[in-house]
């Protein structure tokens, strides 16, 4: 069986600021924070980041199973937000004092989908593997180098 080499995502800046550049394969772009906490705004801030990875995820799974079933699903539109709330205001959370994230995901289906179709789009969107990922236990290896070259 063979497997899919690892993605390498090379992320570099300079100490005086916050803007980045990221490198993906031949995909370029640049992240940064807002003025306000001291970036200059070139680019969406990590967490915009991390909301466009589970909405793209997100809109790729439903279309995939959407178009598998032959369903009248036209477009998929996808609007999250993140925000930091306390612990006791979230039930379904682990985590009972301090502030846990919150994602909210609004999911509009475009089509003329029944309410049954709806419903198991809804089920697979969190199938997605991004979603899964951020639902699963994460181990994160840091390690200092000399020269990433």
């Amino acid at each position: 069986m063979s497997s899919t080499p690892p993605v390498v995502v090379t992320v570099e800046g300079q100490a005086s600021g916050f803007a980045q550049t990221l490198q993906l394969g031949h995909h370029a772009f640049t992240a940064d924070e807002v003025p306000e906490l001291g970036g200059t705004d070139t680019g969406p801030n990590p967490y915009e980041l991390l909301l466009g990875a589970l909405g793209a995820c997100t809109s790729m799974t439903v279309s995939m199973y959407a178009r598998r079933k032959a369903w009248p699903l036209t477009a998929v539109r996808v609007r999250l937000t993140h925000t930091k709330v306390e612990a006791s205001e979230v039930p379904e959370a682990e985590t009972k004092e301090g502030k846990v994230d919150r994602i909210t995901r609004d999911i509009e289906l475009i089509g003329s989908l029944d309410d049954e179709q709806k419903q198991r789009l809804l089920e697979i969107a969190n199938k997605c593997p991004v979603h899964k990922t951020l639902h699963s236990e994460i181990v994160v290896r840091s390690q200092l180098v000399n020269d990433l070259g």
